[in-house]
């Protein structure tokens, strides 16, 4: 597998924090799918066995700050949210 192409002059800005390590791999999937250059940062440490995934999530999705509002949609989509009216508010 390997990892998209980071642009040089654009910097990654944390994006959404990221639930869990199966919305990691399929948000991960989506963004590849559609070429959206990204990475995902895991809050795990294996000094304090995971104790700030407890706390803060699993980890972040860093992408370029333009590309944020395409990648919150998308999410949004696949967690089920509404966004701007659109989707099926969760049960």
């Amino acid at each position: 597998m390997t990892k998209p192409q980071r642009p040089v002059d654009e910097p990654f800005v944390r994006i959404i924090v990221i639930e869990n390590p199966i919305e990691a791999q399929v948000i991960g999937d989506a963004l590849r799918q559609e070429g959206i250059p990204h990475e995902m940062r895991s809050y795990h440490d294996t000094a304090y066995d995971g104790l700030f995934q407890a706390q803060l999530g699993w980890g972040e999705l860093r992408a370029p700050a333009a590309l944020a509002e395409k990648i919150r949609r998308l999410v949004s989509e696949f967690r089920g949210e509404v966004v701007d009216g659109i989707g099926t508010p969760p049960a």
